[in-house]
């Protein structure tokens, strides 16, 4: 008959080294202000942060932080890169951030409310995500 295997269940919780791994990678510059590009879809969120010029300095996602499948479209994904970069701007030095918006998952608030929870000000709150106004023409019939 053998053992019986008893199935590890990984709670969605973050994995340390990959964690460890995105704060490493901070750079060394002192910027005050910045913009934080939050992209919100269903299977996945994605995080960059910017200077007022649009030069990317951090940034981070969901399967980057060790979430996979399903789990990296839900909120708590979501929260957890808000606090990595989050912390990321504060080893920079940054005071105040205006944020943009876009997509239409379930992660786009949570993590700006994360963001938000290290004490970082945020200034403005901009949505962009794409909205079509009149879509593509259908496809004509087909000819036999």
């Amino acid at each position: 008959m053998g053992k019986k295997r008893v199935a590890q269940k990984k709670g969605g919780t973050v994995d340390a080294g990959l964690r460890a791994r995105a704060l490493s990678r901070a750079p060394k510059k002192k910027v005050v202000s910045g913009i934080l590009y939050v992209e919100a879809t269903y299977n996945n969120t994605r995080l960059s942060l910017t200077d007022n010029a649009g030069n990317v300095l951090a940034w981070s996602s969901s399967g980057a932080l060790g979430f996979n499948g399903a789990k990296k479209g839900t909120p708590f994904a979501a929260a957890k890169i808000g606090e990595v970069i989050a912390e990321k701007a504060l080893m920079m030095g940054m005071k105040d951030v205006s944020v943009v918006v876009k997509g239409v998952g379930m992660g786009r608030e949570s993590g700006i409310r994360a963001f938000a929870g290290k004490g970082i000000n945020i200034t403005a709150i901009s949505d962009r995500t794409p909205v079509p106004h009149n879509g593509p023409t259908p496809r004509k019939p087909r000819r036999v």
